[in-house]
């Protein structure tokens, strides 16, 4: 008979890739922004990468739901911990709802703090609205939000044209700033450099291209265009991991295969062997609340 041990989730910060970002701005004329709401992300928010259509080449992890809308097509074999949705309903809606974030994140006008300079490394950001009437690039060093202890902080950054970070160059978060809580609004398209660490929910207009090593802890979400990887971590602020191994104390892996369904709260995993524990990382609190055995998988509940 086979036997399944489950654990109380551990809910330290999430293991995957957290690494800090850096970008900059001068606040005009010395005032700060007024503070903004959370954009809306609406089913997109289930997305870790969505496009209108997606390439995926090299060896690339996502940690959350990748989709294309209108397109049907995945190029490469990428490993995604949630669930690929090519052309159907799912991928529709979160395109629709991303359609209307965009507006949203475009159209914010109160009090923001406008930034001439094309570059903006090397610099420590308050919550707030920050405007370019051209293109944002972090090329001169790392870009840092700084919530001040509140958790709850939201930035919000317009720009007309592209949005770039140079190979290196960082966003790193600070005194409780959370990447689910940083928008990146894009009039083109967006290009992270080589083994540069980004932080945030990117929202372009077209596209996105992550080159070589480079990580993501937000969301690549392209309207018209393809999302592009090479040897990439993208994980979405809201990604939940299934981690496994075949003794309480042993050295807890991925579990291979494993779909997160984030409306239901389950997981589902085919099963390894007769013994095996499971835990649950994510970037909050979560309990496992349930197990069981059905075709071959085991589905874990959690709250």
């Amino acid at each position: 008979m086979s036997r399944i041990t489950f654990i109380t989730a551990v809910s330290s910060k999430q293991i995957l890739m957290f690494v800090a970002l850096a970008v900059t701005f001068t606040v005009a004329h010395g005032t700060l922004a007024a503070a903004q709401p959370p954009v809306v992300l609406g089913a997109a928010a289930n997305f870790a990468v969505l496009g209108a259509s997606t390439t995926t080449t090299g060896d690339t992890t996502v940690n959350g739901d990748l989709g294309v809308s209108p397109g049907t097509a995945l190029t490469g074999n990428p490993t995604v911990y949630g669930t690929i949705h090519l052309g159907d309903s799912t991928a529709a809606q979160a395109q629709n709802d991303l359609t209307t974030a965009y507006n949203d994140a475009a159209g914010r006008a109160l009090a923001p703090v406008n930034e001439d300079a094309a570059d903006l490394g090397n610099q420590t950001l308050a919550p707030g609205l920050y405007k370019s009437a051209s293109s944002l690039e972090i090329s001169s060093g790392n870009l840092t939000l700084d919530a001040g202890g509140d958790t709850n902080a939201v930035w919000i950054f317009q720009m007309v044209s592209t949005l770039i970070t140079t190979t290196g160059c960082n966003v790193i978060l600070t005194n409780g700033a959370q990447a689910a809580n940083v928008f990146w609004q894009v009039g083109s398209s967006a290009t992270l450099g080589t083994s540069s660490d980004f932080k945030g929910n990117i929202l372009a207009l077209t596209s996105i291209t992550i080159s070589d090593g480079a990580t993501l802890e937000g969301r690549a979400l392209a309207r018209n265009g393809a999302v592009t990887l090479y040897e990439n971590t993208v994980t979405a602020p809201n990604a939940v991991l299934l981690v496994s191994a075949a003794a309480a104390t042993g050295s807890y892996t991925n579990a291979v295969g494993q779909l997160a369904n984030l409306a239901t709260k389950t997981i589902t995993v085919p099963m390894s062997g007769d013994r095996q524990f499971y835990r649950i990382r994510s970037d909050k609190v979560l309990v496992i609340t349930g197990i069981s055995i059905s075709g071959g998988n085991v589905v874990i509940t959690y709250n």
